[in-house]
C-alpha cells in the first residue's frame, strides 16, 4: 500500500495531480469571475459548476452531479464530465440551451434585462479574473523566490548542440553572442528568441572569432517537433550525481561526485565529448578517468548494447556557473508581476499567431489537449514551478476564452460590442444558432487536439 502510494506520487502520477489541482482551481476562479459580476449587477445565477453535469456539449444527455448543494438560490456542484465548468445565468443563451426559460417574458433579475455594458462585464468576468490571478501569482512568486537565471556571458564553457543545431553549423563550445543581431541576456531565452522572432541568423564566438551563422528554413519546425535533443544547452562537465544499482556504472565502481575527464585515454571533460565517445563503444570495453577527491582514478568496464552506463549526471547549473539572482521588495514584486504577465501574454499570442502565419509551424504538430497540458508539469513537485505554470495556464485560459467563437466568452463579447456600437441587440434566435455552431466547433477542436495527443503517445 505504501509503495503503491509512492509510485503514484512520482512521475506521471505527480504530473496528473498537479494538472488536476491547477486546472480545477483556475476553472473555479474563471467561473467565479462571471458569478461575481452577475451578482454585482443583481443577476440571478442558477448554477455554479466545476466540470459539466452533462455530456458536453449536449446539455440534455447524462445529466447528473457528483456533488451539489443549493445556497441562496444557486446550485453549487461538481459534474461528472471532467472538462471545464460553467455558471448558468438566468436569462442567458449558453451551453445549457434552456429554451423554456428563454421563451418566457424577461424578468428584472435576468441577464437579458441588464444593460449592454453590464452584460459585457459579466461575460468578461472570467477572463478578467484569469488575468488577475496570473498577476497575483507572479507577484507572490517574485516576491517570495525572486528571480534566478544564467546570464549568457556566464556560460563559460559555451553550448552543447543537438543534430539540428549541428546542421546549421553550430558547434559544441560555441559561445552565443546574439540572435538575429540582437543581444540575448538570459541563456534560457536563446531558443525562444529564435522561435518567436523567427530569426535569420545567430552570432557566436568560436576560437576567439565572431562567426555569423545563418538559420536556414525548417529550423524552427525542427526545434518545435524535435524529441531527441534540446537544440542547444549550456555545456557542462560530467559530474556523477547518482549511480543506479545493478548497472555497468556501479560495477565499474563509479561514485557520486566523480568527475569524468577522459574516456579510453581521450580527453572528455564535457558531457557532449564523453557521450559521443561512449556511444561509439556499444558492447566494447571502456576505461574512464575520473577525478575523485582531487586525485585521478581509473575505472574499467564494458558499455552495454543500449549504450547506457547507468548514472545520472549532475545538472545543477549553480555547481558550474555564477547565476544572476534578483530579489524583489513588495513594491518591485508588484511591478514585476504586472510586466511579466503581459510579457507572457504577448509571447503566447505570438505563438498562437505562428500557427496561421509561419510556414514552419503546423497545427497538427503544435496543437495539443489535456495530455500536452499535463506534460508541462515536472515529474517531481516544486512549488515555485507549479505556481509559475499555473499562472501561465491562467493566461492561456484568458486568451482562449477571448477568441471570437460563439460558445466561448469572446463570442458573446463580439455580439455585445455590436450591440453597444449599433444600438441593435442580436436576436435570441441568432444567438441560439451561433451558440450551437460554436459548441459543435469547440467539441470538434477538443476531439482533434486530444486525438493528436493520443496519436503522439502511440507514435512514440
Amino acid at each position: 500500500m505504501h509503495s503503491d502510494f509512492l509510485l503514484l506520487m512520482s512521475g506521471t502520477g505527480m504530473k496528473v495531480i498537479q494538472l488536476f489541482v491547477g486546472l480545477s482551481l483556475l476553472i473555479v476562479l474563471h467561473e467565479f469571475g462571471h458569478f461575481f459580476f452577475a451578482r454585482l449587477f443583481k443577476t440571478r445565477v442558477e448554477k455554479f459548476y466545476l466540470f459539466f453535469d452533462f455530456l458536453f456539449p449536449f446539455s440534455g444527455l447524462l445529466n447528473f452531479s457528483l456533488f451539489k448543494k443549493v445556497k441562496n438560490g444557486t446550485e453549487y456542484g461538481i459534474g461528472w464530465f471532467p472538462l471545464g465548468g460553467y455558471v448558468k445565468i438566468a436569462g442567458m443563451v449558453d451551453e445549457s440551451m434552456d429554451k423554456e426559460q428563454m421563451a418566457l417574458p424577461p424578468q428584472p433579475w435576468e441577464y437579458r434585462s441588464k444593460k449592454a455594458w453590464q452584460r459585457l462585464f459579466i461575460m468578461l468576468g472570467g477572463i478578467i479574473v484569469n488575468v488577475v490571478v496570473a498577476i497575483l501569482i507572479y507577484i507572490a512568486v517574485f516576491g517570495i523566490y525572486g528571480e534566478q537565471y544564467l546570464p549568457v556571458q556566464n556560460a563559460k564553457y559555451g553550448i552543447m548542440v543537438d543534430s539540428t543545431a549541428q546542421s546549421l553549423g553550430l558547434r559544441n563550445g560555441d559561445k552565443v553572442l546574439s540572435v538575429g543581431g540582437q543581444p540575448v541576456t538570459k541563456f534560457d531565452k536563446i531558443v525562444s528568441s529564435i522561435v518567436l522572432e523567427e530569426a535569420k541568423s545567430i552570432q557566436v564566438e568560436r576560437d576567439g572569432q565572431r562567426v555569423d551563422i545563418p538559420i536556414k528554413e525548417g529550423t524552427v519546425h525542427s526545434i518545435i517537433t524535435g524529441t531527441k535533443g534540446s537544440f542547444i544547452a549550456a555545456r557542462v562537465p560530467v559530474v556523477v550525481d547518482e549511480v543506479e544499482k545493478g548497472t555497468a556504472a556501479e560495477k565499474m565502481g563509479l561514485l557520486k561526485n566523480d568527475s569524468i575527464v577522459a574516456v579510453n585515454g581521450m580527453s572528455a571533460p564535457f558531457f557532449d565529448q564523453y557521450d559521443s565517445i561512449k556511444r561509439s563503444l556499444a558492447g566494447q570495453p571502456i576505461t574512464l578517468t575520473v577525478i575523485r577527491g582531487n586525485q585521478p582514478v581509473t575505472l574499467s568496464g564494458t558499455v552495454p548494447e543500449n549504450k547506457i552506463l547507468g548514472f545520472r549526471p549532475n545538472g545543477d547549473l549553480e555547481r558550474y556557473f555564477k547565476l544572476e539572482e534578483i530579489k524583489y521588495n513588495p513594491v518591485q514584486a508588484v511591478g514585476k508581476g504586472f510586466t511579466y504577465t503581459f510579457e507572457q501574454f504577448g509571447n503566447y499570442i505570438r505563438q498562437f499567431k505562428m500557427i496561421f502565419t509561419s510556414k514552419e509551424v503546423k497545427a497538427n504538430e503544435s496543437l495539443g489537449g489535456i495530455i500536452s497540458f499535463g506534460k508541462i508539469f515536472p515529474a517531481e513537485f516544486d512549488m515555485q514551478k507549479f505556481l509559475m505554470l499555473t499562472a501561465f495556464i491562467s493566461i492561456i485560459l484568458a486568451f482562449m476564452n477571448l477568441l471570437p467563437i460563439p460558445g466561448l466568452d469572446g463570442g458573446y463579447v463580439i455580439f455585445l460590442l455590436w450591440e453597444i456600437i449599433t444600438g441593435k441587440q442580436v436576436s435570441e434566435k441568432v444567438m441560439e444558432r451561433a451558440t450551437t455552431v460554436g459548441l459543435v466547433l469547440l467539441l470538434t477542436l477538443m476531439v482533434y487536439a486530444n486525438g493528436l495527443d493520443i496519436f503522439r503517445l502511440f507514435k512514440h
